[in-house]
């Protein structure tokens, strides 16, 4: 066929992980199947993620003596959502993440371990679990994908780091970076091992090929093709020419979310989202096609939030690199101040929960108080621990303020120096004692493993008495953002009426999230696209929708 025109039974719009996981199933189930990639990438952001996968009352956890139910799981997440999924959604989701996840197991070279100490990230609540259900990729050995190995996305930070979830954990990847045995990561990158998200996309994209699976890469979709209302295709584009794809079955939506495009950002978000970080092509192509056909909106004032680091002169794809914060906030010797100089939530907590409260608005000054947030730590931290590219020990380079006093470093990031001292003076007596009566950090199971677990009497706190003093800015970031299109239990995109756009199916970030306001555990973004993508794929080649057990 030319270029111009290409015959599918189903379209799989995003090569990220609820793309590559829809378009595998509906090829196992003898559907001819083309993905179209924006990027000359594949992986999406699936690829740049710690690659883990949350999937409550998996097989795999009895293995390690953990229980789980389905009424313990839908207890936990329906709380977590607050509102913002319908229980047939969230039901559809625990009942067949299971079975995706045996099909995966049965279909791909990819191997998901149970994290058996990764606790839920609010396993404190009914139904949460201290570990098992947070699943780790492993490694793969990027050489099996032959010709098609430098099309696997790297991450910007960790895509050459061949170590598994589980290992850093254990080496203590942030608490003991100096201890890191690097001649066996270096060994390991030296033969093409890859671990985190590029081991899961590396062992779907295996099985992809070998079946056969057309994968176009540079290819941004641009409309949907309707006829008598049912989507029956796409349009998009290739270096300026167009291709028209036929899908005979149905078309699925997994093009990532809209972070990166500032107006809809603007638009929709509950706060102002400065650095994304996700790839700079998630501009929401998929949403605003969907859109157009009166597709239905949710959750558009969610993201997936996390705190950012940006170290000036990093960049990755031409946009300006920013660093997920997943630790420093959680150790000792470390508070997070705004700019009143003061503590405003438990550094430790979750971070799609902290974040939120960075956009805390007071109606008086008209004002968000908590922008700019800054990161303030002493001499103590900066001898143990990583501080965004910094190891212990490294030399303080000119983007870390520093100053001899309290007062003078709240002076130089222009902050209340009066503020600054009383919130230290306050912290210090209690925190010396493994206590924080303000803010209760430390009191969960997740933000004590998040800490430094060889420090006492607690893993996270500590004072912070010892200069020189630091303060580095942390800003409101996002792995993704949570809105877009509302789903039926079968994936298929609805309009306003409440009834769905036949030939139309969303997961992953494109899709209102099934999780809400919420974020269950590590891997939840992960475990609910790839679970959509099943379930898309599975009513497009007319299996069915939510199998039980075995597949």
């Amino acid at each position: 066929m030319s270029l111009a025109e290409v015959e599918a039974d189903v379209v799989v719009v995003g090569a990220g992980a609820a793309g590559l996981m829809a378009a595998l199933t509906a090829s196992d189930a003898g559907a001819r199947v083309v993905v179209v990639e924006k990027t000359d990438k594949l992986g999406g952001t699936a690829a740049v993620s710690g690659g883990v996968v949350w999937i409550p009352n998996n097989h795999r956890m009895a293995r390690l003596g953990i229980s789980d139910s389905r009424e313990a799981a839908l207890a936990y997440v329906r709380k977590l959502a607050d509102g913002r999924s319908e229980d047939g959604l969230l039901g559809a989701f625990i009942d067949t993440a299971p079975a995706m996840f045996r099909f995966l197991e049965a279909r791909t070279p990819v191997r998901l371990q149970p994290l058996g100490v990764y606790p839920d990230y609010h396993s404190e609540f009914a139904g949460g679990r201290t570990g098992g259900r947070s699943l780790d990729p492993g490694l793969f050995d990027a050489n099996r994908l032959k010709e098609w190995k430098d099309s696997l996305r790297r991450g910007p930070l960790h895509g050459t780091a061949a170590l598994t979830v589980a290992e850093a954990a254990e080496w203590g990847v942030f608490t003991r970076p100096r201890e890191l045995p690097i001649d066996v990561l270096t060994e390991r990158a030296r033969q093409g091992l890859v671990g985190y998200g590029a081991a899961l996309v590396g062992g779907l994209l295996e099985a992809l090929i070998e079946r056969g699976v057309e994968l176009l890469r540079g290819v941004a979709g641009r409309e949907l093709l309707v006829d008598a209302r049912r989507v029956v295709g796409l349009r998009a584009e290739r270096e300026g020419r167009s291709l028209l794809l036929r899908a005979r079955r149905g078309v699925i939506l997994a093009s990532g979310g809209f972070e990166w495009n500032k107006s809809m950002a603007s638009r929709f978000l509950a706060g102002p989202l400065t650095h994304p970080l996700s790839p700079p092509a998630n501009e929401g192509d998929g949403l605003t096609m969907a859109m157009a056909l009166g597709a239905d909106l949710g959750n558009m004032s969610e993201a997936w939030w996390c705190p950012a680091l940006a170290i000036p002169g990093e960049s990755y794809e031409g946009q300006p690199l920013s660093r997920a914060d997943f630790s420093a906030r959680c150790l000792p010797h470390s508070i997070l101040v705004n700019r009143e100089g003061r503590r405003f939530a438990n550094e430790a907590q979750n971070y799609n929960d902290l974040v939120k409260t960075f956009f805390t608005f007071d109606p008086v000054s008209y004002e968000r108080p908590n922008l700019p947030a800054w990161l303030i730590v002493d001499q103590s931290f900066r001898d143990r621990y990583a501080l965004g590219s910094l190891l212990p020990g490294s030399a303080t380079p000119p983007w870390l303020a520093t100053a001899a006093s309290l007062e003078e470093l709240a002076r130089r990031i222009q902050i209340s120096p009066e503020g600054l001292a009383d919130t230290v003076k306050q912290f210090n007596p209690p925190a010396r004692e493994g206590e924080d009566p303000t803010f209760h950090r430390g009191g969960s199971a997740y933000e004590r493993f998040h800490g430094d677990r060889a420090h006492r009497p607690s893993p996270n706190l500590g004072p912070i008495e010892r200069p020189p003093f630091y303060a580095l800015q942390v800003f409101a970031g996002a792995l993704g953002t949570k809105g877009g299109v509302r789903v039926d239990e079968n994936a298929r995109v609805l309009r306003v009426d409440g009834t769905p756009i036949d030939g139309l199916y969303a997961a992953g970030n494109v899709m209102a999230s099934v999780m809400g306001a919420g974020y269950p555990g590590a891997g939840s973004t992960l475990g609910a696209a790839m679970t959509f993508g099943f379930i898309a794929a599975r009513h497009a080649v007319g299996a069915r929708a939510h199998p039980g057990g075995d597949t």
